[in-house]
């Protein structure tokens, strides 16, 4: 088992190396759902599985924006 210290040594350690792509991450995440949440609002009515289902596909736009992001790269 390993010890607290040893825990949040690891931790920090995970965190000095992801740090870009973890707030990356979260920015994406942030942004996707503050704008879904906005429409939802703006366009009242709309059913809760539409909501969640909306959500849900930021995954799927995540994963397609950086993949087109690395494709044009790659092409460069």
């Amino acid at each position: 088992m390993t010890s607290p210290k040893g825990l949040l040594e690891t931790v920090g350690r995970h965190v000095d190396e992801h740090r870009g792509g973890m707030v990356v991450d979260f920015v994406f995440a942030l942004a996707w759902v503050t704008v879904v949440t906005v429409i939802f609002d703006l366009l009242p009515g709309g059913p809760q599985w539409l909501y969640y289902l909306t959500l849900l596909g930021g995954v799927v736009a995540y994963y397609g924006f950086f993949w087109s992001l690395e494709a044009v790269r790659k092409r460069e």
